[in-house]
Order: structure tokens, then C-alpha cells, then sequence
């Protein structure tokens, strides 16, 4: 048995839906925030904002805000790619780097994401390694049930604190 690489992990989901409706979930703004994020930005070259519904590109930076947290709580990174179809990265603060991919698999879309570059010493084990697994999950069983059947998982209420997804 070969010993766990805390260093990245991957998981994958088949969702019902048309691939570049998914990929458009993940790469513009009015997509992150319909099942992911409580506001997702997106600058491009020059310092110009995106427009909710204008694709990001390569280059582009971002600051994302949570359902259940201030808006003291951002993140903030950038676009290392984003292919227009079916291929999307970005850094992830310090714990690492997130890809996403598509693929058509028996008829179903397969989504597998990514996270690598996770620090490996104690923190970034907990709180990146399986902190960040255990929220990527939730969220793309929202995207999945978001797309296939218009129900959104996520806690909008602010005033619920410690539930899943805040």
C-alpha cells in the first residue's frame, strides 16, 4: 500500500446536462454565483470588470464571496487557463490549484476536478487536503442537482451559521 498524497486529491461526478452549459456554470460570474458563490468578479486584462455573463479567459483575476460569511471573507486568485469548452484552471489561494475537466462518458457529461499543489504539512492537510475535499463535494452534488433538476443545496440564510456550506 502506498502511502496517501495529501499533496492533491481528485474527484469526479457524471452530471445530465449539455458540456458547455456546465462549463459556462464554472467560468462566468452569473454561473459561479447560481450554485456556487455568493458573488463571484472577474477582471480581465487592462483592469476592465467582466459583465456577469462574459466568459473569463486566461489572465483574468477574481474575488469570490461566500453564502455565510462577511465580505471580509474573499478569495482571491487567478486564471491560469480556460479553453472555452472544456478545460478551466485557477489558483485557489494558498491551497493550491484547481482544474476542472469535461468529458462526454456513456452520454453523461463527467466533471472531474482537480486540486493539487496542497501544502502538505499539518494545516494544509486538514484544512486544504480535507477542508477543501469535503467542500468541493458538496458543491458540485449542487451544480449536479442544480442542473438536473433546479433545486439549489446551498444555506442562503446568514443567520444559520455552522451548517454545511457555512
Amino acid at each position: 500500500m502506498q502511502p496517501h498524497d495529501w499533496s492533491k486529491f481528485s474527484l469526479k461526478l457524471p452530471i445530465k446536462a449539455n458540456p458547455q452549459d456546465i462549463y459556462n456554470a464554472w467560468t462566468t460570474s452569473a454561473g459561479l454565483e447560481s450554485w456556487f458563490l455568493r458573488q463571484a468578479d472577474f477582471v480581465g486584462e487592462g483592469g476592465i470588470a467582466k459583465d456577469k455573463q462574459q466568459a473569463i479567459t486566461t489572465g483574468d483575476t477574481y474575488t469570490w464571496r461566500w453564502f455565510g460569511y462577511s465580505d471580509d471573507t474573499t478569495e482571491t486568485g487567478k486564471v491560469l487557463a480556460a479553453n472555452g469548452k472544456d478545460h478551466f484552471q485557477f489558483t485557489f489561494g494558498i491551497a493550491g490549484t484547481v482544474t476542472v475537466s469535461l468529458k462526454n462518458v456513456e452520454g453523461e457529461t463527467l466533471i472531474e476536478l482537480v486540486q493539487d499543489h496542497i501544502p502538505t504539512d499539518e494545516k494544509g492537510k486538514v484544512d486544504f487536503h480535507i477542508g477543501c475535499q469535503g467542500g468541493w463535494l458538496f458543491y458540485l452534488v449542487n451544480l449536479k442537482s442544480l442542473l438536473e433538476g433546479g433545486i439549489d443545496l446551498r444555506n442562503k440564510n446568514e443567520k444559520l451559521k455552522g451548517v454545511l456550506n457555512s
